[in-house]
């Protein structure tokens, strides 16, 4: 039992590592993972390593002992999901966030246009984080927490590669849910995702 205790560290930092290079790029898609070489590489026994690659399967970052390469159809899967559920949560948004939320949402829009890659990424986040936890829906939530890093590689493709109009459609999701228009917010919301969807395809097709 001590032993399983002392290995907890040695799990969380693998598994950061590990799921770090996956997202920076450092490990790209259909790389395979070897447990004996991550473990060598990282100073750890391979425990700690194979409950890494345990977790990020259940994350949907490692599939087969190798890192995802999403295909198309997994992609249209992934943002089927999220436009139905951030669609209702912008519509629960519109009748539940607080003035200090409503604040934050907005916050998020102008780092959006002002602020560096890394910041736009984390506002980016935060902005749709806000969003969803309005649902009040803890097994929604739970859905979208699973999926985050996932979210993430393509929240960095549209980020880094400049999706055009990606903030003026979050500061018109955060009119409408500030004006209460959850009809509005619902629509924006999936129409916003819809698109985030079309320039991630066109980018694995071109």
């Amino acid at each position: 039992m001590l032993g399983s205790d002392r290995s907890r560290p040695a799990f969380h930092q693998s598994y950061e590592i590990i799921r770090d290079k996956i997202l920076n790029g450092d490990l790209p898609g259909g790389t395979k993972i070897v447990e004996e070489k991550v473990a060598a590489e990282l100073g750890v026994s391979r425990t700690p390593i194979r409950e890494s690659i345990r977790k990020l399967e259940q994350e949907g970052l490692i599939v087969n002992k190798r890192v995802v390469k999403p295909t198309e159809k997994d992609l249209r899967n992934m943002f089927q999901v999220r436009i139905l559920l951030e669609g209702f949560s912008a519509k629960c948004a519109a009748s539940y966030l607080q003035e200090d939320e409503l604040e934050s949402l907005y916050n998020c829009v102008e780092i959006g246009r002002k602020g560096a890659i890394e910041e736009i990424m984390r506002a980016n986040e935060r902005f749709h984080e806000i969003i969803v936890h309005a649902s009040n829906n803890p097994v929604m939530i739970d859905i979208i927490d699973r999926m985050q890093s996932t979210i993430y590689l393509f929240r960095k493709t549209v980020v880094f590669y400049n999706r055009p109009h990606l903030i003026d459609e979050h500061e018109e999701i955060y009119e409408a849910i500030k004006a209460r228009d959850g009809e509005k917010a619902e629509m924006l919301m999936k129409n916003h995702l819809q698109a985030d969807l079309d320039f991630c395809l066109h980018l694995i097709g071109s």
